[in-house]
């Protein structure tokens, strides 16, 4: 399967990619994305508190990622 991963703020900069495609396996969930992000993205382990949206909707870990889904990868907010 293939999905689209957009990538915001501060994990663009650690990424250093707006958009990754990426190939995964079926049933594969947003838990174990997570993961495989961190192996091929040591740097993100400082920024494990992001939230993710898939198709423009916030969802939990345990969701299962479907064939052409739009996974964002958005930064805590902060400031005042």
């Amino acid at each position: 399967m293939q999905i689209e991963i957009l990538l915001f703020g501060i994990l663009r900069d650690v990424v250093g990619e707006n958009k990754l495609v990426k190939q995964v396996v079926s049933g594969i969930t947003l838990e174990t994305l997570r993961e495989d992000l961190l192996v091929k993205y040591p740097n993100l382990h400082q920024y494990q508190n992001y939230t993710i949206a898939v198709n423009e909707a916030y969802t939990k870990n345990d969701y299962t990622i479907q064939d052409n889904d739009v996974v964002a990868l958005i930064p805590p907010v902060s400031g005042g």
